[in-house]
């Protein structure tokens, strides 16, 4: 069992539930559409508690900055490097990259999507992800395509051209699914929402998340309802037999 966990910045459930491939995906999956992210709702926070599965008042990073942690936590990646499991990394936003400590990754690729446009970053680093887990047997991958959170700050949530972003995502989404071995597990979420030109609240447009997961094991249409960003990291560990880190708040969906 290997599992790929892919981000997309800034997806509102509200803006996904419509589209024809999302609908057809979801007869296929387990899924929530109104799991919760953590405040302060931002991309850095709020990927730091999916990984250490805790509130950012405990990881101590609550801005796009990294906080060093005064009472350090393990998280996902350094948990499976304790239990000898493999994990790649494949991103266009660097301040991710303190997601995972040094040397507790096998494989990295960033690409910045700030010189490259964020449209362009996204499919790069998903032809690189393609070739990568096609080619090398990786127990844990994590794809991040940002140009939805780019096109949101632009040109705000739910605008054509936010929407046209999360058209191009998901185009990615569909061409990795497909390229996969069929033993991986694949869990599509975001870090949080959006309004206006801006995030960071805890009005519900910022708040609200989904969560779709695909694989042997997980019942075809099943509505989760209630599950928050932390219970993403519980629910890797166990899918990939590791157990979770003592200080981890989440709970495993499985």
């Amino acid at each position: 069992m290997r599992t790929l966990l892919i981000v997309v910045d800034g997806m509102r459930p509200d803006a996904i539930a419509a589209m024809p491939r999302v609908q057809k995906l979801l007869k296929n999956a387990s899924y929530t559409m109104t799991a919760t992210t953590v405040m302060p709702s931002v991309t850095l926070p709020c990927h730091m508690s999916l990984f250490r599965s805790v509130d950012p008042s405990r990881h101590g990073t609550t801005t796009n900055t990294y906080a060093p942690q005064v009472r350090p936590i393990n998280g996902l990646c350094e948990v499976l490097l304790n239990h000898k499991k493999t994990c790649a990394f494949f991103y266009n936003w660097e301040e991710l990259r303190d997601l995972a400590r040094p040397n507790s990754l096998s494989f990295s690729c960033y690409c910045k999507g700030g010189d490259f446009g964020y449209d362009k970053a996204n499919t790069v680093v998903t032809n690189a992800a393609i070739a990568y887990l096609t080619a090398n047997y990786t127990d844990f991958a994590f794809l991040y395509l940002g140009y939805s959170d780019e096109a949101g700050h632009s040109h705000g949530w739910m605008s054509p051209e936010y929407m046209a972003a999360l058209e191009n995502s998901w185009d990615n989404i569909g061409r990795v699914i497909d390229a996969l071995p069929e033993d991986y597990t694949v869990i599509i979420t975001a870090d949080h929402g959006g309004h206006d030109r801006m995030h960071g609240t805890d009005l519900p447009e910022d708040m609200t998340i989904p969560v779709i997961v695909m694989g042997n094991g997980f019942a075809a249409g099943k509505d989760w309802g209630t599950v928050t960003i932390k219970d993403l990291a519980p629910t890797i560990a166990k899918l990939l037999e590791v157990e979770p880190d003592a200080d981890w708040e989440g709970r495993s969906l499985i």
